[in-house]
């Protein structure tokens, strides 16, 4: 039997191990392994882990996103997520705070870039397969915590 591929941003087969996989560290309490990315559709995959009291900032999501709840619960401005939720995101959607108040755990699948904004609106930093590219390559750090990406 041939290796599984666990390059995230392979065309063919790809196989993660979750409970090896290298966690990257977001800032203020987000983690994430990086599952997939695709430099052909945008589209990618993130398992993320948020500690209690750890929070997405204000985003809007340039493209539409896909969540699936496996522990703990998220809280966000359209309510509720606690472990067993599908969720939704279509195109334009604009999240003013998603937090939990436990260790909470996601698969969440990006179908392109997500802004994030600061307090003034404008675009701090976009969420995106490039991004994510750097992070696989090593080229960029992860922790997007800092006043300006």
């Amino acid at each position: 039997m041939a290796e599984p591929l666990t390059d995230p941003s392979s065309l063919g087969d790809i196989i993660i191990n979750t409970n090896t996989a290298p966690w990257h560290d977001l800032g203020e309490g987000t983690t994430f392994q990086l599952l997939r990315f695709s430099e052909v559709t945008g589209d990618w995959a993130l398992y993320v882990r948020m500690a209690p009291g750890a929070t997405f900032a204000p985003h809007k999501h340039l493209s539409d996103g896909e969540y699936f709840v496996t522990k703990g619960e998220l809280v966000y401005d359209v309510g509720s997520a606690p472990a067993g939720t599908y969720g939704y995101e279509p195109i334009g959607s604009i999240h003013h705070e998603a937090h939990c108040t436990v260790e909470t755990e996601l698969l969440f699948l990006g179908h392109g870039p997500v802004a994030f904004t600061a307090e003034d609106g404008s675009i701090r930093f976009i969420l995106d397969y490039e991004f994510l590219k750097g992070i696989a390559d090593q080229k960029v750090d992860a922790d997007i915590s800092g006043e300006a990406y």
